[in-house]
């Protein structure tokens, strides 16, 4: 009996994110290599969410306790991405040479696993968590959150599947972190 990991619906959707990888690689953007790369930077170690919500921590009440709620979502979903996602799935990492990525793209290649992305995963659960108690927040964070886990892909350093389960993770773990919390 064939494992459902290595099932048709698998192996097809595996060849439509290494197709989509390809596109992306392939499809020139010069206006949008330099500002991705930067973003994607940015994005190490969740250091924009941190930035966001030490603003947010600042101006006291409901702002505060969105804060806490993100900082505790990454937690989550960073733990959960890093420590035991990659562990069990050691995806490898996309060859952006043979993909053609643009050098002027790339960033460091991480040494981890591909899947799932933990910049995907930590990005969309703070923006999560931060956008259920402050509503106004809740799309541009969430573009942000799209934003930087593109920029992985865009950067060559995961796949299109790989940032999808890390937002999906992530809103789970903003979730599990509101049931908990509140």
């Amino acid at each position: 009996m064939r494992s459902p990991m290595t099932g048709p619906i698998v192996l097809d959707l595996a060849a439509l994110d290494r197709a989509v990888y390809g596109a992306i690689a392939i499809t020139p953007t010069p206006s949008l290599d330099g500002a991705m790369r930067r973003l994607s930077h940015a994005a190490n170690h969740s250091k924009i969410s941190f930035a966001l919500a030490g603003l947010l921590a600042l101006r006291g009440g409901p702002a505060r306790r969105a804060a806490l709620l993100g900082v505790a979502a990454i937690g989550v979903a960073s733990a959960a991405a890093n420590l035991l996602g990659k562990n069990l799935v050691r995806r490898e990492r996309p060859d952006r040479l043979g993909a053609l990525v643009p050098e002027a793209r790339h960033v460091r290649m991480p040494t981890s696993a591909s899947f799932p992305s933990g910049h995907s995963a930590s990005a969309f659960a703070f923006a999560v968590a931060v956008g259920a108690e402050l509503p106004r927040t809740a799309v541009p964070l969430s573009l942000l959150a799209a934003t930087v886990a593109y920029s992985r892909v865009h950067t060559g350093v995961h796949y299109p599947g790989d940032v999808v389960a890390g937002a999906l993770l992530g809103v789970a773990s903003a979730t599990a972190v509101r049931i908990t919390l509140t």
